[in-house]
């Protein structure tokens, strides 16, 4: 759109009527700087003088407290310059001030001079020379990070936190035991920024990094490991041996990283074969079943066993002594009957006569038998023979016994069988 003749030009002046003009009168029409625009004019940037004095009046208009002049004045060297200095004042403030920054709770501060590390930063509020010279990067250093080995999990379920479309990687998972075995395992690392200056430029790609140690200590200790180990009670003692592995790998590569914890997601033989593993493992259960309930077996027969032992050990030795103390007792009372008899042979032999006769009274039915009595009953029988029947019931013997010789005496006298 050309500029009116008569109408004001961009700085509030009329197109004709510049200062400064070359006399052109009304006629000609002004140029963007009020300028006039014919030949034998002055030019745009010709008059220093006038820009500057307008870009001062500018500064005031936007200034606090001005008293909000009129047209643009026309302000001489010293005024423009200062004008200037208020001007570099502002935007050497406004770049000073861009040098505070805030470090989250869950952050850490991490300043660059000319791309360069030079320190780190706590939470709250901080302050670094504006860029370009300093520059401030804050990684978060409490959030806990997942790298995976063996597998790859896609999207998580909301409420119950399990991955969907997951998906195995059989290069990384596929290891061999020490048992010349290949077992298929998911290992689950959870680490944690420890040193962001350290994390941010020692190391680089640190997903890769971690991912790479963790796997490369997760072959060898299953290089030293069976695969039945590996599959049963030795998970947590794999699970401690990488944690310390990594760990230790990584504070000598200075990473700044952190292993939290280390999770066997999977441990199984692979797919071709894990239906003829299942079936050894199902063997090997019932092998130490069986194992166990013969230990038990034994641990309940053998102590019965040794009580037996014991017991039948003592009676045979109880009755040794017995037998030992009624030899001993005898052979003693043979010699005391010795000595008594080498003492008093006579006295002696009427004793053990009488002692030998009441023995075998004692123990023999008695019969006494009278030639004088003739009659139903010729003989008495007395003692237990006797008590046997009664005298009404009582039945002689099939054949009586010899009759005795003639008693010295008018009576009878008795004679045993």
């Amino acid at each position: 759109m050309p500029w009116n003749n008569t109408g004001p030009g961009p700085w509030g002046s009329p197109g004709g009527d510049t200062p400064g003009g070359a006399g052109g009168g009304g006629q000609r029409p002004g140029g963007p700087w009020g300028s006039g625009g014919g030949p034998g004019g002055r030019g745009p940037f010709r008059d220093f003088d006038d820009i500057i004095g307008r870009a001062q009046a500018w500064v005031r208009s936007v200034l606090p407290g001005n008293g909000g002049g009129g047209g643009a004045p026309r302000g001489g060297r010293f005024g423009g310059a200062r004008g200037l200095v208020l001007l570099g004042a502002a935007i050497v403030a406004l770049w000073l001030a861009s040098g505070f920054y805030r470090v989250q709770p869950d952050e850490q501060g991490v300043v660059l001079q000319f791309g360069a590390f030079v320190r780190t930063t706590g939470p709250g509020l901080n302050y670094h020379i504006p860029w370009p010279i300093e520059s401030v990067l804050r990684p978060a250093v409490t959030r806990i990070n997942r790298t995976e080995i063996g597998y790859r999990s896609g999207a998580v379920e909301r409420g119950t936190g399990t991955a969907r479309d997951q998906r195995e990687l059989l290069e990384e998972s596929l290891m061999l035991t020490g048992d010349e075995n290949i077992v298929d395992i998911n290992v689950a690392v959870f680490w944690r920024v420890k040193d962001a200056g350290a994390y941010l430029f020692n190391i680089r790609s640190p997903q890769t990094v971690i991912k790479s140690v963790a796997e490369s200590v997760m072959r060898e200790v299953i290089a030293r490991t069976p695969i039945q180990l590996a599959l049963a009670e030795r998970r947590a003692q794999i699970e401690s041996d990488v944690h310390n592995g990594t760990q230790t790998i990584l504070d000598q590569y200075r990473a700044g990283v952190e292993i939290t914890q280390v999770q066997l997601q999977k441990v199984d033989p692979p797919a071709e074969v894990v239906d003829s593993f299942r079936d050894v493992q199902r063997a090997q259960t019932d092998l130490d079943r069986m194992g166990n309930e013969a230990e038990s077996y034994r641990n309940d027969i053998i102590p019965r066993a040794r009580g037996d032992a014991a017991r039948i050990t003592a009676e045979a030795e109880g009755a040794r002594q017995a037998s030992i103390a009624e030899a001993t007792g005898q052979a003693q009372r043979f010699e005391s009957v010795l000595k008594a008899y080498q003492a008093a042979k006579d006295v002696t032999l009427q004793r053990m006569y009488i002692d030998a006769m009441q023995d075998v009274i004692t123990h023999s039915p008695v019969v006494v038998v009278d030639d004088n009595v003739k009659g139903l009953v010729p003989f008495l029988p007395l003692g237990d023979a006797g008590r046997a029947g009664s005298w009404q019931g009582a039945t002689p013997p099939q054949s009586s016994p010899a009759p005795a010789p003639a008693p010295p005496a008018s009576a009878a006298k008795p004679v045993t069988r």
